[in-house]
């Protein structure tokens, strides 16, 4: 366990991070099936940060079960968000324009 949570909320967290990691999961499977069948540099794009999203749930489970420092946590962490951010923007600048 963790020292920076109180105890009787670390049962909550587990269950939380690890609903999260599954669903992030499956999200990436979804998304990794969808580029395997479009094979194209977009769908690639989309499966990769549904990936930095499986690990970031990791980083934070890592964290709550003590493996991965605070510290560490959040520059992981964050830089995942500025990662997924990026990439989710230059998908959007690179896809064509609406005919609207």
């Amino acid at each position: 366990m963790s020292h920076w949570i109180p105890n009787h909320y670390w049962p909550v967290l587990v269950v939380v991070l690890a609903l999260a990691t599954i669903g992030t999961v499956i999200l990436f499977g979804i998304g990794l099936n969808a580029y395997f069948q479009r094979r194209s540099r977009r769908y690639l794009l989309v499966a990769v940060v549904l990936a930095l999203l499986v690990g970031r749930t990791i980083v934070g489970m890592g964290t709550l079960l003590g493996f991965v420092p605070m510290v560490f946590h959040h520059l992981i962490a964050h830089s995942i968000d500025l990662l997924t951010a990026a990439t989710l923007l230059y998908l959007v600048y690179q896809s064509p324009r609406d005919a609207s």
